[in-house]
């Protein structure tokens, strides 16, 4: 293996449309168009600055991702069209960090959208063998299989046998849920805000015990984006570097044997989420004792119990102790996890989650989030995961090294460009601001079709 590179790769600007339930009240190209005008907003530069172009999304057709980008400018830069199940926000950010640390592009943009159907996820191949056919015959092996949803048969089996090893009960598992719809009643951008009780959760309609309804992510449609760049590319704009953020460590992983173990944990994640959070980790000089805040891939309430462990944020098997502690909400010990709610309360569009988490670091990390800011943080982890399989860890620090403290709405409204702080209120994308970011030399009005119309109808 060649000797990596060390060049700086910042997050300079981030952006995110609200989710919503798939009813088909909105297409992915003014959702993505949304979130990447936003994003070019946040980074105070033009659409002729990006140099690359990254596309996340697992529903649609290919080469969806020009009929998003050509809305900014057709300026013939690449632009890269990704899938990794739930994981592919997150790849198109290992994408962008990947081509600017290699010093190949000083900037690049990357959107993540989905355009889902109600109900559960379904293959939209019926013709060919699935990529998870071996590990469904495996569950079938272990763990039997029943008529409810397969993703809620993996997690449910992983979720039992950490009960089954450690101790945990299913009250461990209707509690995370707990915080996570409670912690997405401060988010604007959440699909669900509806807080629960305890006992709401675990009464909610059985999915696959010990799961309930309420401990399941939703399908959802929604977009985000995030501007990546360079070193070279901040230190030419030193007016920005206040609001960059470090990627200063960051893992894409696909599985090892151990998927094959008969461990219902290792079939969705559990090892490789172990061995990049350990090598993303190392990479940015941290501990799990060092982290304040994290965006942990929970698509069902199990997978954040058992991944507490996987990510070294509990002692081995001790996860349940963690959340009977209230140690990953506030006032616990802490990491803070899921501030945004989640992929349980937040929504799940799958090529936008990874977006979504990077978002929301960011602004916890500048003190943006101060309606649930984590407590003086510095280093966030983000971790999104995919079935099949892939796993992506990045870890976050503030280019000063210091740890946030709140910013003031109006403070952000006055420096951000915004004239409001995008973190704690949702709004659309203004004839306006599409006009200051979009480009001025290869702009083109067909490309753009009817979607400015469709968002100034939203406002």
């Amino acid at each position: 293996m060649g000797e990596k590179s060390t060049i700086p790769a910042y997050v300079l600007g981030v952006g995110l449309t609200q989710f919503i339930k798939p009813r088909g009240l909105r297409g992915y190209p003014e959702m993505g168009y949304e979130a990447g005008i936003k994003a070019l907003q946040d980074a105070k530069i033009n659409y002729d600055d990006v140099e690359t172009g990254v596309a996340c999304y697992c529903y649609g057709d290919t080469t969806s991702g020009q009929r998003v980008f050509y809305q900014f400018g057709m300026s013939s830069i690449p632009i890269y069209n990704t899938n990794n199940a739930c994981a592919t926000g997150s790849t198109g950010l290992h994408l962008a960090r990947t081509l600017v640390k290699n010093g190949a592009v000083d900037c690049v943009m990357v959107i993540g959208f989905e355009q889902m159907s109600p109900g559960s996820i379904k293959s939209v191949w019926k013709d060919r063998p699935s990529p998870m056919g071996l590990s469904m015959k495996m569950m079938n092996e272990t763990r039997g299989v029943d008529k409810s949803p397969p993703n809620a048969q993996y997690f449910a089996n992983a979720g039992r046998e950490y009960m089954e090893k450690f101790g945990a009960k299913a009250e461990d598992f209707a509690e995370i849920a707990r915080i996570s719809h409670e912690h997405s009643s401060k988010n604007p951008y959440a699909q669900f805000r509806d807080v629960y009780t305890l006992d709401q959760i675990l009464n909610s309609p059985m999915i696959h015990a010990p799961l309930t309804k309420l401990q399941c992510s939703p399908t959802s449609d929604g977009a985000g984006a995030a501007v990546i760049v360079s070193q070279k590319f901040l230190d030419a704009r030193p007016h920005l570097k206040s609001q960059a953020i470090l990627m200063a460590g960051q893992q894409l992983l696909t599985d090892s044997p151990a998927l094959y173990s008969r461990s219902s944990m290792d079939l969705v994640g559990y090892d490789m989420t172990k061995r990049a959070a350990q090598a993303a980790m190392a990479e940015a000089g941290i501990t799990p004792r060092d982290i304040q805040v994290c965006e942990l891939h929970d698509c069902f309430s199990a997978n954040e119990l058992i991944l507490l462990d996987g990510l070294g944020f509990s002692e081995p098997g001790k996860a349940h102790e963690m959340v009977r502690n209230g140690d990953i909400t506030y006032g616990g010990r802490g990491p803070l996890i899921n501030p945004s709610g989640g992929l349980i309360s937040k929504g799940h569009p799958l090529g936008a989650t990874g977006l979504a988490q990077c978002a929301e670091l960011t602004w916890q990390l500048r003190g943006w989030a101060n309606n649930r800011l984590a407590k003086d943080a510095s280093v966030a982890l983000q971790h999104n995961l995919g079935l099949g399989g892939a796993v992506v860890v990045t870890i976050y620090k503030r280019a000063d090294g210091r740890a946030s403290t709140a910013v003031g709405d109006d403070e952000v409204a006055r420096t951000s460009g915004f004239g409001y702080n995008p973190a704690v209120e949702a709004r659309g994308v203004t004839p306006a601001a599409a006009e200051q970011v979009r480009s001025k030399k290869n702009r083109n009005e067909y490309a753009l079709g009817d979607t400015m119309e469709k968002l100034q109808s939203m406002l």
